[in-house]
């Protein structure tokens, strides 16, 4: 998928199959009539998509709150390529519909799922399956990118005095690692809550690790519906809803074709944090 792109019209919405580069089918929300779709890519009109009438109803936004991985950082095309090289050995392939249920899990759970879904019980254990994933990742980490619009808006944020944190999975030294060489970008958030506090009981969906990101957050927030939450997993969503919490969803363009992101009931689902407008939030719009 090379360009997504839409605009919202009013408060009616519907929803348009496409075919991707892959051949998947593409489930996207419009809120416009336009679209065009040639076989190698896809556009809608200019902006998909803006504020939903969820996001108005519900007032301005006072605080933010950020997933990391495949949201903040390119950190899930390592992931992807680890884990095939690994269940290659074993006839299998590791698809974005298998992907989809893992992303956003604690380690143990995401690689007990892994391994009952490809039937490898027997042949390869979680625990060996972790081993060996980290080992490669540990090598990889510290060469992965931020995504677009991640460090325009994280700066955004701090210089209007927004509170905002990292509510993340990943455990402190897969975060270090990963985050080795954007330290000027993470050093800019309020607070970052990982995957190993102590205080997260949970992982997502629970809503635990964003209730206790908001709750560490500079004056914080006392109606949970003005805290906005940015998440490319549908536990991530699940978790934010939990939590009382908006959210807005920028999935992986792979993910489209495996999950009903309609049905993950997001406020708003952007194919990149590029596309965000600040102001469609209540908050400062962008200084061009």
């Amino acid at each position: 998928m090379s360009e997504i792109a839409g605009e919202q019209s009013g408060e009616s919405i519907h929803i348009d199959l496409c075919m991707s580069r892959t051949g998947s089918v593409v489930l996207i929300l419009l809120a416009s009539s336009f679209l065009t779709c040639p076989s190698t890519s896809f556009s809608l009109a200019s902006s998909l998509p803006r504020m939903s009438a969820a996001a108005g109803k519900q007032g301005p936004v006072s605080h933010v709150l950020f997933d990391m991985d495949g949201l903040l950082l390119d950190t899930e095309r390592v992931y992807t390529v680890v884990t095939q090289r690994i269940v290659e050995r074993y006839g299998k392939k590791f698809k974005w519909s298998l992907k989809s249920q893992m992303m956003g899990r604690r380690a143990p759970e995401a690689a007990d799922i892994l391994i009952k879904e490809l039937g490898l019980e027997g042949k390869l254990s979680p625990e060996a399956y972790l081993e060996e994933r980290e080992a490669a990742h540990d090598k990889m980490w510290p060469e992965v990118e931020l995504m677009p619009g991640a460090e325009r808006l994280v700066r955004h944020l701090h210089k209007h005095h927004i509170p905002f944190g990292v509510a993340t999975s990943s455990h402190t030294g897969p975060y270090d690692a990963k985050t080795s060489r954007h330290k000027h970008v993470f050093s800019l958030f309020d607070t970052i809550v990982k995957g190993d506090d102590p205080d997260v009981k949970k992982g997502k969906p629970a809503p635990d690790i964003f209730l206790v990101c908001a709750s560490r957050l500079p004056s914080p927030p006392s109606d949970m519906s003005r805290c906005l939450v940015f998440e490319d997993a549908i536990l991530g969503v699940e978790a934010a809803k939990a939590a009382g919490m908006r959210s807005v969803l920028v999935p992986d363009p792979n993910m489209l074709g495996s999950i009903d992101v309609e049905a993950a009931g997001a406020t708003q689902i952007l194919p990149s944090l590029d596309k965000f407008v600040p102001e469609d939030w209540g908050m400062p719009p962008y200084d061009e």
